[in-house]
């Protein structure tokens, strides 16, 4: 079923897309039967906002991407990825601190990761982690909260809780590579990988002499991250904007007035903040301003949960992670994820 949704969705929503756009460039409306004019309007600010300010963090993402592939050996990447199964997840849970980016463009950055050899588990920490535990996004997040700068720190301890437990979660029980058309052992090291499936690490270092890799001067490599990031944005790319319409679309519909009441149940405002995370879709550099807005109207718990989830799993990095993981994988990563950060919020508010 999802192999048939992915087949034709894909034309589809690339026609919706186009429909869209082309609607926007026009400043043209859409029938009165289905958007009003006010919330078509909406619909165009919330559509491109989310598309410019997601767009340079995933080219970001590709870019670094494309230089692990080209100037990274996998035989490097094994060599600092540590042996040790906690040690490896605490390194992924605090790689950001190194490499802060945005989850628009962690993806394509863990996928190659995992290419190049790191074990897949520690790679998924990464994807988790990485876009909440880095310093921007502390940053941003103590600037947001001045009056509760607690909340950046809670923020930054929960995240790296989240990922550390759902890391060693998948070393445990996960058994093979979590990549779509890869069959490879997903064992403790990159070692492990290699012995379990020679012809595919054989596969990749024939393909990286194949894109100048190796053996090859500086302009041939430049000019070998240019293709693959190219390859990778555009791939990435749309389902972004598949994932940008369909927020948009949502958050046309959501009536602001009703947060209130939600707010109002012990629980459900907890999964209600979460839900709304994950449909807003918002980056994790500037979802706490939109956070501190509802201080007035939800608590420290919910609003933490807000800020901690919708980073790790939001609307559209979804359809890229269908787009890379395998469905079982992912569905795994959304329920862990989820309970995890709903746990650890209501205790952080309980004991605050």
């Amino acid at each position: 079923m999802l192999k048939w949704l992915f087949r034709f969705g894909t034309p589809v929503l690339g026609v919706g897309c186009l429909i869209m756009l082309a609607l926007i460039v026009t400043n043209r409306e859409l029938p009165t039967a289905i958007f009003t004019e006010a919330n078509f309007q909406s619909f165009k600010i919330l559509f491109i906002s989310i598309i410019l300010e997601a767009f340079p963090f995933i080219l970001l993402g590709v870019l670094f991407s494309a230089l692990l592939q080209v100037f990274v050996t996998d035989e490097l990447i094994q060599r600092i990825t540590p042996k040790n199964p906690v040690a490896g997840v605490l390194f992924g849970a605090l790689l950001g601190l190194l490499f802060p980016l945005c989850e628009c463009g962690m993806i394509p950055v863990v996928r190659r990761l995992i290419r190049k050899g790191m074990p897949a588990y520690i790679g998924i920490v990464y994807l988790l982690a990485g876009p909440i535990v880095n310093p921007i996004v502390y940053t941003s997040t103590y600037a947001a909260f001045r009056t509760t700068p607690e909340m950046a720190f809670a923020r930054m301890g929960l995240a790296f809780a989240v990922s550390v437990i759902v890391g060693l979660l998948l070393y445990k029980f996960m058994k093979r590579s979590p990549l779509k058309g890869m069959a490879a052992h997903a064992g403790v090291t990159a070692a492990n990988n290699h012995g379990h499936d020679q012809d595919h690490a054989d596969h990749h270092h024939h393909h990286s002499h194949e894109h100048g890799a190796s053996g090859k001067g500086f302009r041939a490599r430049i000019k070998s991250t240019m293709a693959h990031a190219s390859d990778e944005f555009f791939e990435m790319g749309k389902y972004l904007i598949f994932g940008a319409l369909l927020t948009g679309i949502i958050q046309t519909a959501v009536d602001r007035s009703t947060l209130a009441v939600f707010a109002e149940q012990p629980v459900f405002s907890y999964l209600f903040m979460m839900g709304f995370a994950f449909i807003l879709s918002i980056c994790s550099t500037s979802d706490a301003f939109i956070a501190s807005s509802f201080s007035g109207i939800f608590d420290f718990g919910p609003l933490l949960a807000f800020l901690v989830f919708g980073p790790m799993i939001d609307l559209k990095n979804t359809l890229m992670l269908l787009s890379t993981f395998r469905f079982r994988i992912v569905l795994a990563l959304i329920v862990l994820t989820a309970s995890l950060t709903f746990l650890g919020a209501w205790l952080t508010e309980v004991f605050l």
